[in-house]
């Protein structure tokens, strides 16, 4: 057996299967590249869904935690910090809010979210107690705690996991018409992703999310954007919502905020929503963390450069380029995304996402499915063109071959 074969086995036999990963085994990596027990390297095209936007190992990120680690790690919220208020302030800065909630998980920020719209509608529009109602769109993917998983639309991702939380209502997603119809005096927020990942990386109909910009303003009613995917520079933009030029009531953040490093996640907005919390209503252990905000502190000021932004938007030009070139020609039946993002239909009779992932794993790419035949791809922001264009060639190859079969 090899170390390979040996390593899954292990896992197999000892851990729950609620995933099924690709049969790789990483054992160290750096930059858009991974390297497995064998020696063998992998071109990472997923960035761990956009949480490794800076590449593994980032040096100065690396940096940064290594400076930390040999200070102070936690000291829980029970004490303040000195990383605490420079971070609540630099990450309030470059989102245009003016305070941050700290959490760890994206799950743990869209929680926080749904919470403090509720408390908000409570407390300030006067919704009456245990009426508040939420929007959420078909197709989303915003966590799997159970709260979450009760207004998904993924049978996956929800059976067998009732009684399930009301007090949501589910609409199609770029529908604002929908969105309006399903509006009452309860409504507290819509809750969106500005791109849906885990769905296939669906781009919204233009002008769809500045028409919920709006209506939600003229209904006083809380939009909610999770960028935890495709924020921070991921599109070509900070946020997926400028592609519009949408400022939301709320950001709800974290993979790529803590650099592939540590759990970092935050939900930013005004005083006036985010003041609704008291002392002892909500909170964390490991929330807002010195470890945690030394290395989004990085983060931040790495973003403010506008350099990755940058590059996501001219590589992911380049990336949508070729990938467009692929559809009609008997593999692609369609692709979608912006900046370095994008979901990819492959045509069902070459084989299901997970054939054409598990194909592209031998030729050394490493790319994750969703539903059905569709593959995702996100590389690293980091990546070179030239190890983009060869990743692109690999999945040319998989997709030639499995044409003439």
């Amino acid at each position: 057996m090899s170390r390979t074969q040996d390593a899954i086995a292990s896992a197999e036999a000892r851990s729950a299967h609620n995933y099924h990963p690709l049969p790789v085994v990483v054992s160290s990596a750096e930059g858009a590249w991974m390297t497995d027990v064998e020696g063998r390297r992998f071109l990472d095209m997923l960035a761990g869904y956009s949480a490794l936007n800076f590449g593994h190992g980032n040096r100065r990120l690396i940096e940064a935690a290594k400076a930390q680690l040999e200070r102070v790690t936690l000291t829980s919220r029970a004490f303040y910090h000195d990383r605490f208020a420079e971070f609540c302030e630099q990450l309030a800065e470059l989102c245009g809010m003016e305070m941050v909630l700290p959490m760890n998980t994206g799950a743990e920020a869209v929680e926080t979210a749904v919470k403090t719209a509720r408390k908000w509608g409570y407390r300030v529009k006067g919704v009456p107690d245990g009426m508040a109602k939420i929007i959420v769109a078909a197709g989303n993917f915003h966590g799997r705690t159970t709260t979450i998983v009760s207004f998904s639309t993924d049978p996956e991702a929800r059976a067998d996991y009732g009684p399930y939380t009301p007090g949501f209502e589910i609409v199609p997603y770029g529908d604002v018409a929908a969105i309006e119809e399903a509006m009452t005096d309860n409504t507290v927020a819509v809750l969106l992703e500005p791109i849906q990942g885990e769905a296939g990386v669906l781009v919204p109909p233009p002008g769809y999310l500045a028409r919920v910009r709006e209506l939600t303003r003229e209904r006083d009613v809380l939009f909610i954007a999770d960028e935890i995917q495709s924020g921070l520079g991921r599109t070509g933009r900070t946020f997926a919502c400028e592609h519009e030029d949408v400022v939301p009531d709320m950001y709800v953040l974290g993979k790529a905020l803590g650099g592939g490093v540590v759990p970092v996640s935050a939900v930013v907005s005004s005083t006036a929503v985010l003041g609704v919390h008291r002392p002892g209503e909500h909170g964390s252990t490991f929330g807002g963390n010195p470890l945690a905000c030394a290395v989004a502190l990085e983060v931040i000021a790495m973003l403010r450069t506008g350099e990755y932004q940058q590059r996501a938007a001219e590589l992911g030009d380049h990336l949508h380029r070729e990938l467009g070139l692929l559809v009609g020609g008997g593999a692609v039946e369609a692709v979608r995304g912006r900046g370095l993002w994008a979901g990819v239909d492959i045509v069902p009779s070459l084989g299901t996402g997970r054939q054409i992932s598990e194909q592209l794993m031998e030729r050394g790419v490493l790319v994750k499915d969703t539903h059905g035949s569709t593959i995702r791809i996100a590389p690293p922001l980091v990546i070179s063109k030239e190890d983009l264009d060869w990743g692109l060639e690999q999945l040319r190859t998989v997709l030639r071959s499995g044409a003439t079969e």
